[in-house]
């Protein structure tokens, strides 16, 4: 890379990373991860990974996409509103009745920018929320606390976990393939509150709760390709590794191993079927690797391992697969409309409930819906709308002593609405 074009990509980097954390964190779906980087995706819920881009933004679906565009600057917000709690019934140590988390609106943007080079090949920097969890339950009243209060003893409690991802992308078409390769920068903030009762489980009591915000710097490397197999017909693949993250040591005596929380590795792959001149038809089918990272996927209680410790308990999940089905109409010259559904198994086990309180990832049933209206030669409007209608798992409350007679229904929908435009060179 020149100086030239280094230098302004780079200031371009940091500053989308720099206003990425400036952005209110929200709880995505497919576990944590969202189902898509702008308003293009979301639209034909997530599918894509064998299209070409209809924006430099594609490179978040898969680096190859972008390998075709010309010169582009895409900008992005996506207004996230999910509903989540959880209803305790006959609980020994959990708040009892109906708790339902505050903060149920959040605001997302991203932006990427693509750059032709002499070469044939492009340059592309894209900056996009990975993925995140909240929760802020009120400090409710609990009888089994002996005259303290919150969902866990401790008064309002909850959880607040954000990544931001800072693609830099070199992509390339030859022929009837098209590749790409993303070095990825992966920034991380979290806090948790209300956690304190669970003291004398943990390794390192001081950094288990309530400790504010810090923050985590990693990085790791996407990928992709595609191949158009006839003028109809493409395949498509791309993939994550596992984002390698430093450790949150204000949370050392939280997240297993200290502290550490990386991002999980993940894979798609698929296909996009031109039926006829104005339809495409996209089907995608991705894994999201949750059981690499302990943090996530140990089990609550762990043995006798305690919270932080190498081995310490996690949330129980489990690996996530998703299908993805999209479909682009091109009404006109202007007017492109898309529409979307993506079905996710759940990574919360009944068994487990109980520590996801903190993080009710449970949502499986994605149904969206959006367009592409061309406003001028050189501006494109992108907008899209996403419903997740409720969907819950209920469990033994289970304590540091084993499972109790309680039961606890963790549950969780989500809506949303996103826009973006886009500018051509």
């Amino acid at each position: 890379m020149s100086a030239r074009i280094g230098k302004p990509l780079l200031r371009l980097g940091a500053g989308a990373l720099s206003l990425g954390f400036l952005a209110l964190p929200a709880h995505a779906t497919m576990g944590y991860f969202t189902l898509g980087g702008d308003a293009v995706a979301r639209a034909q819920g997530g599918a894509g990974v064998a299209a070409p881009g209809a924006n430099a933004m594609a490179s978040a679906i898969n680096p190859a996409a972008v390998a075709g565009l010309g010169r582009e600057f895409s900008l992005g917000l996506e207004a996230f509103a999910p509903s989540r709690g959880y209803d305790g019934n006959g609980t020994l140590f959990v708040a009892p009745g109906s708790v339902r988390s505050g903060y149920n609106v959040f605001a997302i943007p991203n932006f990427a920018y693509n750059l032709p080079l002499a070469n044939g090949a492009v340059l592309n920097i894209a900056a996009y929320a990975n993925g995140g969890a909240n929760t802020l339950y009120p400090d409710v009243a609990n009888p089994n606390c002996g005259g303290a209060t919150g969902v866990f003893c401790n008064g309002k409690a909850g959880g607040d976990l954000s990544q931001l991802f800072l693609s830099f992308t070199y992509a390339k078409k030859d022929g009837n393939i098209s590749w790409g390769i993303s070095p990825t920068i992966v920034g991380q903030r979290f806090k948790a509150y209300g956690v304190g009762s669970f003291a004398a489980l943990s390794s390192n009591s001081g950094a288990l709760s309530g400790n504010g915000y810090d923050y985590s710097l990693g990085f790791g490397l996407r990928a992709g390709l595609q191949i158009d197999v006839t003028p109809q017909l493409s395949f498509g693949l791309s993939g994550q590794t596992k984002m390698k993250m430093s450790k949150f040591k204000k949370y050392a005596g939280l997240f297993a191993g200290g502290g550490s929380f990386d991002v999980p590795a993940a894979a798609t792959i698929g296909m996009a079927y031109k039926a006829r001149p104005d339809l495409t038809l996209l089907a995608d089918f991705e894994r999201i690797f949750y059981s690499g990272v302990p943090a996530l996927a140990n089990p609550y209680p762990n043995g006798a391992n305690q919270l932080g410790s190498a081995n310490g308990p996690g949330f129980g999940w489990t690996d996530v697969n998703v299908l993805k089905l999209g479909a682009i109409w091109k009404q006109n010259a202007k007017m492109t409309w898309r529409f979307g559904y993506a079905h996710a198994t759940n990574p919360v086990k009944s068994p487990y409930v109980t520590i996801n309180i903190l993080a009710p990832a449970v949502v499986q049933n994605h149904f969206t819906v959006g367009g592409s209206y061309k406003m001028t030669q050189r501006d494109t409007m992108d907008f899209s709308v996403m419903y997740v209608p409720k969907n819950s798992v209920t469990g033994p409350e289970v304590t540091s002593a084993g499972a109790t007679t309680g039961k606890i229904t963790d549950e969780m929908s989500q809506f949303a609405v996103s826009v973006g435009w886009t500018r051509t060179f």
